[in-house]
């Protein structure tokens, strides 16, 4: 989920090439802030990803306008989308906006003084300030259900859903000394999850029948929906993308046993699975000369073709109990079913803040390791030897601004984020 949070400037500097503007760290990033920031300085920090409210970004005046000659009167944010991204300012990184306390004060005169430090916003005295940033690419249609539809069965009650991958930067005090973490590659795709599970039954007969005599059945879905069928559905029109994987699964896993993968590569011989960016918006000209002109994130697959990386596993029993697998045994299982996991980047035990971020971010803002002809996007730290999957993610600086040139063009949106606007 999407929120701001109340924090402090560290580490306050001088912009190297403006006179009015600074340089400051929030949590292990970089933004840029006004010249008369400091060191210890309260404030409100929007992450990249976020869209801010209307009356938000009209009591700060946030968004461009113009005046009756044409002159900017207002801030940089588009009026329409109102979102935050990575950019550069003069030059220099800026990773999220940095706003004051008293931004909120149209909300209630008092409310600054109300905030503190490890506060997380999203709403205040129940008026938004912000979310995620979905871009609204398609129009999707979602029919009511009428007196006449029947009503869906859930045939898989215990198939569960990936949970969300928190931000590290804001997850930090949920490593301790002595943790054993392992550093993951994280790859650009989309979510796809396959299970043997006991099934309920699609009907009164079989949900009786399958009490005595259980019944398993393989089931594939995408991050939040379960498929019935490939031939048509889903974002693209079908997802026969999807069905090789779920082929593939069959007979292969153990009963309770439910992966977890991401899909990258491309839907068919025209359409990547995420979106295409182009190179020359990030006014960066050593990246256009080392990656061309626009960015698909292939991870070395040709036109029309995919792969699925495995990054979990579990086990559940028919109590409904998920047994998380540790790391180690999802590599072995995958190696057993002829599969690939995420890569592995670094195995350690936990000592501090500091050595933990050196770990982290020397595998940020390079090329990605599998595909070699696009940036990577990120890390994902995973605590091992814990009950439920507890890891936590951070994307590169080059990969944001991307991802944020994607959603401006938004020629084949994301299919995870296409999905929350549907259900929304």
């Amino acid at each position: 989920m999407y929120c701001a949070y109340v924090t402090k400037l560290k580490n306050v500097r001088q912009h190297p090439n403006a006179d009015r503007l600074v340089l400051a760290d929030v949590f292990d990033s970089t933004v840029v802030v006004g010249a008369n920031s400091k060191d210890g300085d309260v404030v409100i920090y929007f992450p990249c990803d976020g869209q801010l409210s209307i009356e938000y970004c009209e009591f700060n005046n946030l968004v461009r306008k113009k005046d009756e000659n044409g002159n900017n009167i207002g801030g940089f944010l588009d009026p329409d989308k109102r979102n935050v991204k990575a950019i550069k300012l003069r030059g220099e990184r800026s990773d999220g906006l940095v706003m004051p306390l008293n931004s909120v004060e149209y909300i209630d005169k008092n409310l600054p003084n109300q905030l503190k430090v490890g506060d997380q916003i999203t709403i205040l005295n129940g008026q938004e300030i912000c979310k995620k940033y979905i871009p609204r690419t398609k129009t999707y249609t979602v029919r009511a259900q009428t007196k006449k539809q029947k009503r869906k069965v859930n045939e898989f009650p215990l198939f569960e859903e990936h949970r969300d991958t928190e931000q590290l930067d804001y997850n930090i005090a949920r490593f301790k000394p002595g943790d054993l973490v392992t550093l993951t590659l994280k790859m650009h795709g989309t979510s796809g999850r396959t299970a043997y599970l006991p099934s309920a039954g699609k009907n009164k007969f079989e949900s009786f029948l399958y009490k005595f005599f259980p019944h398993y059945k393989y089931v594939t879905g995408t991050r939040r929906v379960v498929l019935q069928q490939f031939e048509e559905g889903g974002f693209y029109g079908d997802n026969a993308f999807r069905a090789q994987y779920h082929n593939l699964l069959k007979g292969k896993l153990l009963k309770g046993e439910t992966i977890y993968y991401e899909i990258v590569g491309y839907v068919d011989m025209q359409t990547p699975i995420m979106g295409t960016a182009k190179n020359n918006k990030m006014n960066d000209k050593e990246f256009v000369k080392k990656y061309g002109e626009t960015t698909t994130f292939s991870y070395g697959c040709p036109p029309g073709q995919s792969e699925m990386y495995v990054y979990r596993m579990t086990m559940t029993n028919p109590d409904g109990e998920v047994i998380e697998y540790p790391w180690s045994l999802v590599k072995h299982r995958c190696e057993v079913m002829g599969l690939n996991t995420v890569m592995d980047l670094d195995r350690f035990i936990y000592t501090t803040e500091e050595d933990l971020y050196e770990r982290v971010n020397k595998w940020l803002d390079i090329d990605d390791p599998v595909g070699k002809t696009h940036i990577n996007e990120g890390v994902v730290a995973r605590l091992e030897d814990k009950a439920i999957f507890t890891a936590f993610k951070k994307k590169s600086y080059s990969f944001k601004v991307l991802e944020g040139l994607i959603k401006e063009t938004a020629d084949a949106p994301d299919m995870e984020e296409a999905q929350e606007v549907a259900d929304a």
